[in-house]
């Protein structure tokens, strides 16, 4: 039985604590288990880690009756960096459609990708529509205009700390399935929903509608960017 289907496992990480957490497809918490840091660290600690990740992968086995196969990442870490970039495009009166949006976001990331080598970009973020010279906050699709502009933001993180995490991960069979910036998924948490690791796993699911989710696979309910997110990643 593939027990990713049926149960997620989140790793919470920061300089002050390690939290690792498994829920079902239904969102109830099977297993969780957390570890104080000490204060006075002020950078990731990767034998500790491997400690924490060795006295809990073997236990969420035993009790999912199966073996972890990859993980989530919410890393809080000062090593996160953010890149904010504008570009125009002229539409001379032409519909405004996805086709056009799809051409803007290939630039950036090219951009991006270019400007950042040795990163790994965690998060794309439309900020804002310009539509000849009026704001929105969503995309305006089937409109009219003569130029149009994006503000995205890239959240970004070095690669060769995500290579330390992937090296550790690997001495257990599991790997990396996503990397979320701790930060950026904090500010959809509410008070009806203060589960960071429910809230992470909304927003890998597109819970925010103007993030470009970068993916392999298309997921569902992926809104306006469903025909291009298979590209993007």
């Amino acid at each position: 039985m593939d027990n990713d289907l049926n149960f997620e496992t989140f790793l919470f990480v920061s300089e002050k604590k390690l939290i690792i957490y498994v829920n079902s497809k239904a969102d109830q918490q099977i297993y969780k288990k957390e570890l104080i840091l000490e204060e006075t660290s002020t950078e990731l600690n990767f034998d500790i880690l491997d400690y924490f990740l060795n006295e809990n992968i073997f236990k969420i086995e035993k009790v999912i009756k199966g073996f972890v196969k990859k993980i989530i990442l919410i890393l809080d870490y000062r090593e996160f960096f953010s890149i904010d970039v504008s570009i125009k495009k002229n539409n001379y009166e032409d519909i405004l459609n996805l086709k056009s949006l799809n051409y803007l976001l290939y630039e950036l990331k090219d951009y991006c990708k270019d400007s950042v080598y040795g990163a790994k970009i965690t998060h794309m973020i439309i900020k804002n529509y310009l539509i000849d010279k009026k704001s929105y906050s969503f995309f305006p699709e089937n409109m009219k205009c003569n130029s149009f502009s994006l503000d995205v933001r890239f959240i970004c993180l070095p690669r060769n700390l995500i290579k330390k995490v992937e090296i550790i991960l690997k001495k257990y069979q599991v790997s990396l399935n996503h990397v979320v910036n701790a930060n950026y998924i904090s500010e959809f948490l509410d008070k009806d929903e203060n589960n960071i690791f429910l809230i992470t796993k909304k927003v890998i699911a597109g819970h925010n509608s103007n993030e470009v989710m970068l993916v392999n696979k298309i997921p569902k309910n992926q809104g306006f960017f469903e025909k291009f997110f298979s590209y993007l990643s």
